[in-house]
């Protein structure tokens, strides 16, 4: 059986408050950085891998090139007081192509 683990790709400040709770962390200076570590990690034996949105909005070429695979599963964490939406339009886009209608934020 195939034991997989988790990352977090991000600022120092990001990831360090997860390695408190035995996630694998990956500091880095930027998104370009950042999109780097994600082509290596890919390979890897990660589930899931946490990205803070400042950092993602400079990297959704190699964030959408990756969510055509099953594994890993790019989580996107707003941070920061500025809340982008980023990580919740992903998850819309990803309920509406698994259930074909946009079941979270209909207008009613």
């Amino acid at each position: 059986m195939d034991m997989y683990r988790i990352a977090a790709v991000g600022d120092k400040d990001f990831v360090l408050g997860l390695k408190a709770l035995g996630v694998s962390t990956f500091p880095v200076k930027d998104a370009e950085e950042g999109a780097s570590l994600l082509r290596r990690l890919e390979g890897e034996d990660y589930a899931c891998i946490f990205l803070p949105e400042r950092m993602a909005e400079g990297m959704w070429q190699v964030l959408e090139e990756m969510s055509a695979r099953p594994l890993p599963a790019l989580l996107i964490v707003p941070s920061g007081t500025t809340k982008l939406g980023m990580g919740m339009a992903r998850l819309k886009s990803f309920v509406e192509k698994a259930i074909g209608a946009d079941i979270l934020f209909t207008d009613k």
